[in-house]
């Protein structure tokens, strides 16, 4: 599978990282943090509907309503933590960092939930993860996609544009012989 951008609808920014590793077969992956709306209707349509066309959706936190909680598991296939802001019923329904294998990458995903500053997040969040592939993080609303000692780490931005954020912004992960990850400006 392959991401076909329409140069009309999306831009793509400059931020590429790629780690190589094993012949699988493609899988496409959207990645969403930072939110902060109650619902689908809040988000950005172009966004809809590019998750819309993903075999995984990870979401990193502070989705803040439930009901948009459980429209991204109606999708299909999903995984999400909760972070800092999100309200009790969302910290019930999942965890706080997770760890999963895709194409033989291992992936983990957290806010961080305990929030705190920018500065330094890399080196916190890399303490919640043993041997990992790649990061998927959020809680700065700055998208990055960079490779430090072979881990990708992974922010997509806040997919609303919330401050500090001057742009709306979500991820796209690919795996396959690479994992690699793109920043994609709505």
């Amino acid at each position: 599978m392959h991401i076909k951008i329409i140069t009309a609808q999306y831009t793509l920014l400059i931020l590429t990282a790629t780690l190589s590793k094993r012949s699988e077969p493609n899988l496409k992956i959207g990645v969403l943090s930072d939110s902060h709306v109650d619902d689908f209707a809040s988000l950005p349509q172009k966004a809809v509907n590019l998750l819309k066309d993903t075999d995984l959706i990870v979401h990193a936190g502070d989705y803040i309503g439930k009901k948009l909680l459980d429209e991204l598991r109606a999708l299909g296939n999903f995984k999400g933590v909760y972070g800092n802001m999100d309200p009790p019923e969302i910290r019930e329904e999942l965890p706080e960092n997770i760890v999963f294998e895709l194409n033989g990458f291992q992936i983990g995903v957290t806010h961080p939930s305990e929030g705190g500053p920018p500065s330094g997040i890399k080196k916190r969040i890399k303490t919640k993860f043993k041997q990992v592939n790649a990061i998927i993080y959020g809680h700065t609303h700055l998208p990055t996609n960079e490779v430090i000692h072979d881990t990708l780490y992974f922010n997509p931005g806040s997919i609303t544009g919330k401050f500090p954020s001057r742009k709306k912004t979500l991820g796209i992960l690919k795996t396959g012989k690479k994992l690699e990850g793109e920043i994609i400006e709505i």
